[in-house]
């Protein structure tokens, strides 16, 4: 593959359907909101680096078995913005207020690193709401305090610099090591690209301290009942196999799925792979509904 076809490859369409009508969740709340394919619904959480478009080439294929809804978080994208950072809290209760705008009962809900927060946060204050959780790279449980100390960083590194240094300190530290050393420089910058395209430093400023926020209790992992997967890359920084069979073992109906050679975010190193583990877990959860 050519380095211009590498690069992109790692720089998707992050355009944004001028068509599409905000829906309103809350007063004075707002969120853009993609909603694509029929039936069960899963709904993406954005993790502060990411937007509603940003997700097309990681759900197409569930999109055809599926209602797969994204959206941006209020103060970022193409959603309302506030003078304040919502907190949790407020996050989930616009989850909800969107679920009932589209009449979705209920949704699987898909979240990446730091939105696990949120979905955890979600399935506790509002179980009825949740049919099941993708975790994918989590930092609930016990590595919490691990990845805010790294978060702090990203900030320190914002803060004194601008995005594209604060991009090129994470990139080691949420790529796996095969997709650096697979797609050299072409990849890093393709990425690179879609990161400068999808966040503000205020927006990243925001979300990364938002992130530090919220209990980080171990207990609350054991009071959700939904069905739980943690998809977890083997090459992920952040929380080794052993420790992420670990973490799945303290949700009462929780599971860990390893993906090889993949980082932090694994969808990232294989869409498709995920895309069919994500497929295998809700068809399993659904047969015993």
């Amino acid at each position: 593959m050519s380095a211009d076809a590498v690069q992109d490859e790692y720089y998707h369409d992050l355009s944004y359907r001028e068509d599409t009508p905000l829906v309103r969740t809350r007063e004075g709340v707002e969120l853009y909101c993609e909603s694509t394919g029929e039936g069960i619904a899963i709904t993406t959480l954005n993790n502060f680096f990411f937007t509603a478009p940003f997700w097309r080439d990681y759900t197409d294929e569930l999109a055809k078995h599926y209602r797969v809804v994204s959206y941006d978080l209020c103060n970022h994208g193409h959603s309302t913005r506030l003078g304040q950072e919502p907190a949790w809290e407020e996050h989930a209760a616009d989850l909800v207020g969107l679920l009932d705008a589209l009449e979705i009962d209920s949704t699987y809900l898909l979240a990446s690193s730091a939105s696990t927060q949120l979905a955890r946060d979600v399935a506790l204050t509002y179980p009825d709401r949740v049919r099941g959780l993708v975790l994918a790279g989590p930092v609930v449980g016990p590595q919490i305090r691990r990845h805010r100390m790294l978060q702090r960083a990203w900030l320190r590194t914002l803060n004194s610099h601008d995005i594209p240094v604060l991009f090129s300190h994470m990139y080691p530290e949420f790529v796996s090591t095969q997709m650096i050393e697979e797609y050299g420089v072409p990849g890093f910058l393709g990425l690179r690209e879609s990161f400068l395209a999808m966040s503000t430093p205020e927006e990243l400023n925001n979300g990364l301290t938002l992130a530090q926020q919220g209990d980080p209790s171990t207990e609350l992992l054991t009071r959700i009942q939904a069905p739980t997967l943690i998809a977890l890359g083997d090459d992920d920084i952040l929380l080794g196999p052993t420790a992420g069979h670990e973490l799945a073992a303290l949700f009462p109906n929780g599971r860990c799925a390893i993906m090889p050679k993949a980082g932090h975010v694994p969808f990232l190193d294989d869409p498709v792979g995920f895309q069919e583990l994500v497929h295998k877990f809700i068809d399993e959860a659904e047969e015993h509904v």
